[in-house]
């Protein structure tokens, strides 16, 4: 198996979130950045996890867990915007990845943990042959529209089809990204040209962006999460 880093970016200031990172979650003093460096470490295929940020308190954390897995990146100030462009982070990349695949991921989506990130690794890695890529997504079977007309069936056909029968699409809800790091360099993207749709339910794919994210996911960490 290629080595496995994982990318897992966390700048200061978030804005729709105060301290989203940092601050205290459910019954975890040290927050998200806390959570997701835990479940990654427990991921024995991961032989590097690279925490890039701006914000002295992540890095803090970070350091406190002693563990030479972990490789703190001071990212650039100018890639630790509001309005940083993703596309510009994924060029950052490959400057402080040489070589392995990179598995990215972020701090706000909890309840991926280490199960999931090492059933993720192994069907990305049994499937190479067909898919140069993995992306977690989340499937939608509902009623879709655009502006003016739906998007996943044809109402000449039947106007309110069963749920069940209606094409499904699927968000890509940023949990995780599992590409070699040669398609950052040579595509400057975080998947390739084929990527494996890898499903999560809702729970799961479940990501904090706004501040009732953050209450809605406290009340489900007390239920469904651990580390």
């Amino acid at each position: 198996m290629n080595k496995i880093i994982a990318f897992l970016p966390c700048r200061q200031g978030s804005q729709r979130v105060k301290n989203k990172n940092i601050k205290p979650f459910a019954n975890v003093e040290k927050g998200l950045i806390y959570i997701k460096i835990s479940q990654l470490l427990q991921v024995k295929a991961i032989s590097q996890i690279v925490v890039s940020t701006n914000d002295v308190e992540v890095k803090r954390i970070a350091q406190a867990f002693n563990n030479s897995k972990i490789l703190i990146d001071d990212r650039p100030e100018e890639l630790a915007s509001s309005s940083t462009s993703t596309d510009d982070l994924i060029k950052y990349v490959p400057s402080i990845i040489k070589n392995g695949t990179v598995l990215w991921t972020h701090v706000t989506s909890p309840f991926v943990d280490e199960t999931v990130y090492t059933h993720a690794i192994e069907t990305y890695f049994k499937n190479q042959d067909i898919n140069d890529s993995l992306m977690s997504v989340t499937k939608l079977q509902k009623f879709l529209w655009n502006n003016n007309e739906p998007i996943n069936y044809n109402r000449n056909d039947e106007k309110w089809p069963r749920t069940q029968t209606i094409e499904p699409v699927y968000e890509v809800n940023s949990g995780f990204f599992i590409a070699d790091i040669n398609i950052y360099k040579n595509m400057h993207d975080r998947v390739g040209k084929k990527p494996l749709l890898y499903e999560l339910d809702e729970i799961i794919a479940f990501d904090i962006d706004w501040e009732i994210d953050f209450e809605i996911a406290e009340v489900l960490w007390s239920k469904h999460g651990k580390i």
